[in-house]
């Protein structure tokens, strides 16, 4: 038994069909089933059971299954150590992203990073904040951004920006000239995004809203994404909220964007795994993503049909959680 054949086990697991898993290790499915068997004879035990269609771990396999597991993150654990010590500014930071985030600050820090740490490289992962909590606390993931805190002890948090949350209307609404909105003036026609995006309850708290009232019957419509959320207020369906970074690419797709009295906001932050080893590479994301968010007051974006300027930007300082919640450099 070896490492390799417990990643090849893993592989299984997650495929369920011996073709996908020889393809995601780069070996043929020959050399899998072979590399599989011999696995089995080694511990003495049948860890899968094979039909024509399907496979699925016995009862036995998935005991093991778990031990593998655990014993490739010690191994990855071991090897992200050593890189530690010798650059920690070198090689993958693997890193998760909640979907009304990623599309707008990427493209923001993605040169800069490349530019000032050239061999540090961001491996991306979009998903809903459960999903990437569960990737911190699993180790696949090293870092995420987040909308909402992690509650989750395995975590640590380190608040990076505020970003202002703007009304998004379609242009023929009574409320589309007003230059400034009451967020419960909001509350009849709000849309939000499906189940499972913190952007929808931040939304529905913001504007005092329970559900999604009005002529559309209540979850008739499941925006999975922000660019379809705003196509439907764009046709006419009801008014939303956005995050400020979103501003610039979805007043293009012909809203209106008007700022909210009181100024609500989200707070993005980074959180990781208290005991990752390579804490400057956190650092070094953390100041890359500093230097290039940053908001100031927040004008009407467009009475146009057609797109919204984008918001206005002026330095101002980021706010930090307690020191004590940060990972240790």
């Amino acid at each position: 038994m070896n490492l390799q054949d417990l990643k090849y086990l893993l592989a299984i697991a997650e495929h369920r069909h011996f073709s996908r898993a020889a393809e995601a290790c780069n070996i043929t499915q020959p050399t899998l089933s072979n590399q599989i068997r011999k696995l089995e004879q080694s511990l003495g035990v049948t860890l899968l059971e094979r039909t024509s269609k399907r496979v699925t771990l016995t009862p036995v396999g998935i005991q093991i299954l778990t031990h593998a597991r655990a014993a490739l993150h010690q191994t990855e654990e071991i090897e992200s150590i050593a890189q530690g010590a010798r650059d920690p500014l070198v090689g993958p930071l693997r890193l998760g992203v909640i979907p009304t985030l990623a599309p707008y600050l990427m493209p923001l820090i993605l040169r800069p990073l490349r530019t000032k740490y050239p061999k540090l490289t961001l491996e991306l992962w979009e998903d809903k904040t459960p999903a990437l909590v569960e990737g911190l606390r699993n180790r696949q993931l090293d870092a995420a951004l987040l909308a909402t805190p992690a509650d989750a002890p395995e975590t640590t948090e380190i608040e990076l920006f505020r970003e202002p949350l703007l009304s998004a209307l379609p242009p023929d609404h009574h409320l589309a000239r007003s230059i400034s909105l009451e967020e419960n003036a909001l509350a009849d026609d709000l849309l939000v995004l499906a189940e499972g995006h913190c952007l929808a309850s931040q939304a529905l708290e913001t504007c005092g809203a329970r559900s999604i009232p009005g002529p559309i019957p209540r979850n008739a419509m499941h925006a999975g994404t922000l660019e379809t959320l705003v196509h439907l207020v764009a046709a006419g369906y009801g008014v939303t909220l956005i995050p400020a970074l979103a501003a610039e690419s979805l007043g293009r797709l012909g809203i209106v964007i008007i700022p909210l009295i009181h100024k609500p906001f989200r707070t993005i932050r980074l959180a990781s795994r208290p005991g990752f080893p390579r804490p400057q590479a956190l650092r070094a994301l953390e100041k890359v993503i500093r230097e290039a968010v940053h908001f100031g007051n927040q004008g009407r974006q467009s009475g146009s049909t057609k797109s919204a300027a984008p918001p206005a930007k002026t330095p101002a300082r980021s706010k930090r959680v307690p020191a004590t919640s940060r990972p240790r450099a």
